[in-house]
């Protein structure tokens, strides 16, 4: 019985050695997923106002489209991730659903409706690669949308050219990595560079615009731009086809009007600039360009 002990000793300690040389790899596996080995990380921030608890995923991208998912990770409070990616290198998504943050025009806490997302789309990252400060928003949601209707769908030169446009769209100079400034914190518009300040006073005239119409819940809005915004021009149409939006509660839906991603955005600006909500200092004045902008556009992005 002696001997048999000390028989199995020598190979119980091979068996463990091997395992934790294995973790110390970074797993098993192979391929782009998680676990292969690699040590690329996401990180950023998912904001419709900071969004707590929400699951964020990494998906490859795949001949233009949504492929296999690759990580995921849950925000902090402030709606901050970081997410492996393992050994994947090439353009990818993240989409983000479920968390709660505190909707502009109302102060209230929302959380994200069941079916309502938020994306973003990243060209080509390099194999084990770190990339920081990518931001999860609406703008960046509306970007992706248009990208994967573009012909090819999300190739690298799609992303950039409707992440650019889009940036255009709302005078943000980098829709990724510009973090929008928070028009609830005090004053947050003295700090702010002008992409922030647009930036965060576009989120918030979406959530003023939201709350013009009735509806309950602003990402019911958000994934109406998505649509909207998909096949490059903001008319309150996907192609030929009206956009039906649920408005919430006993309401049911409602057409998404014509004007809402033009002069719906610059009124809902305006009013939520003169409002008791703008904590930010900014005035009308300040936005005005991006109003103006916005009033006179025709809505191609």
């Amino acid at each position: 019985m002696a001997n048999s002990r000390l028989f199995r000793m020598p190979l119980l300690i091979a068996v463990v050695g091997a395992a934790l040389l294995q973790a110390a790899c970074g797993g098993g596996g192979g391929g782009d997923g998680v676990g292969s080995g690699g040590t690329g990380f996401i990180s950023g921030s998912v904001i419709k106002g900071p969004a707590a608890n929400a699951t964020v995923n990494a998906y490859a991208v795949a001949n233009g489209q949504t492929g296999a998912a690759l990580g995921s990770a849950t925000t902090d409070g402030n709606g901050n991730f970081t997410l492996p990616i393992g050994s994947y290198s090439g353009a990818l998504m993240l989409q983000a659903s479920a968390g709660t943050f505190r909707d502009e025009a109302t102060g209230a806490l929302m959380t994200m409706a069941s079916g309502d997302v938020m994306t973003a789309a990243l060209t080509s990252v390099a194999s084990g690669a770190t990339v920081g400060g990518v931001q999860v928003t609406p703008v960046t949601s509306m970007a992706q949308t248009r990208a994967q209707q573009m012909t090819g769908g999300m190739t690298d030169a799609n992303i950039a050219a409707a992440n650019t446009a889009m940036g255009n769209y709302f005078s943000v100079s980098d829709i990724l990595h510009v973090a929008p400034m928070n028009p609830l914190l005090p004053g947050s518009g003295a700090t702010a560079s002008p992409d922030a300040r647009n930036y965060g006073m576009t989120l918030a005239a979406i959530s003023q615009y939201a709350l013009s119409i009735g509806m309950t819940n602003t990402t019911a809005l958000v994934t109406a731009m998505m649509n909207d915004a998909s096949d490059g021009m903001m008319d309150g149409k996907k192609g030929a086809g009206s956009i039906t939006m649920p408005m919430g509660g006993m309401m049911g839906t409602a057409v998404m009007a014509p004007t809402a991603g033009t002069s719906g955005l610059a009124t809902g600006m305006t009013n939520f600039v003169m409002s008791p909500a703008n904590k930010s200092g900014l005035t009308a004045t300040d936005v005005a360009p991006v109003v103006q902008k916005l009033s006179g556009s025709n809505g191609k992005i």
